[in-house]
């Protein structure tokens, strides 16, 4: 898994449609709902004409969670949802991509919030462990 200063990342031989499926799954495992998903690939072929290859954004919460974040500190839904990104690197492969919740929320100096990112950093390295697994 590869990290960067704001996500966590995994590159997977799979199929996009697959990747997207498989990631849906192990967020779910790790108790994430995806609440929304954002083809961006037909939003910028639709709105600027430009094709960017397949490519969604997955707004996942996990409400456990959530609902610690916020009320520990209310305006933290600013940085929710936890986004993950799923896109076609090549025939057969794909690139998974999860906001880091530590960096995200250490913009929060709040001790539960703290523990929330931990755990949710957690969770979401498990479940890209999970889709690298198979």
């Amino acid at each position: 898994m590869d990290t960067t200063a704001y996500g966590l990342r995994i590159l997977v031989p799979l199929p996009f449609d697959t990747a997207v499926t498989r990631t849906t799954d192990a967020l779910r495992a790790q108790g994430f709902g995806v609440l929304t998903t954002i083809d961006l690939q037909h939003a910028l072929k639709q709105k600027l004409g430009t094709d960017i290859g397949k490519y969604v954004i997955l707004g996942a919460c996990n409400p456990p969670l959530a609902a610690r974040a916020i009320a520990a500190e209310r305006d933290i839904g600013l940085l929710l949802p936890c986004n993950v990104i799923v896109y076609e690197t090549g025939p057969g492969h794909s690139t998974v991509a999860a906001m880091a919740p530590l960096a995200a929320l250490s913009l929060v100096t709040n001790a539960e919030v703290a523990a929330v990112a931990t755990e949710a950093d957690a969770r979401l390295r498990a479940a890209l462990a999970e889709v690298a697994r198979g």
